[in-house]
């Protein structure tokens, strides 16, 4: 399968997601799955997507992916924010920030 959602899809149409470009062949993308899975249990107002980059190779190349683990953060089908590489921290921090900003909108 080339799209792993991590956790239930509950919602019509996404205003937030974020998509883990990963290959099974590569150790970090894989040591990162269970933090992903993590981090779409806390943000469950965002979509959470696992992409193989083997098995899709269009979208990783129209996404302009180049190396795993590739962390995307779109709004609205638009990308906002790249970051490249397994850093928990910093993925963590980022999509926190992204949350917060379209709460602000929102508000």
């Amino acid at each position: 399968m080339w799209v792993n959602l991590c956790f239930p899809f509950h919602f019509k149409k996404p205003n937030q997601i974020v998509v883990h470009f990963s290959a099974s062949w590569c150790i970090p993308s894989v040591a990162m799955n269970p933090f992903f899975e993590e981090l779409a249990s806390s943000y469950q107002d965002v979509l959470f997507l696992t992409v193989d980059v083997d098995d899709v190779k269009e979208v990783a190349s129209r996404m302009e992916v180049k190396a795993m683990p590739t962390f995307l953060l779109m709004k609205n089908g638009a990308p906002v924010d790249k970051l490249v590489g397994a850093n928990p921290d910093e993925i963590r921090k980022r999509i926190d920030s992204f949350v917060q900003s379209t709460r602000e909108y929102i508000a």
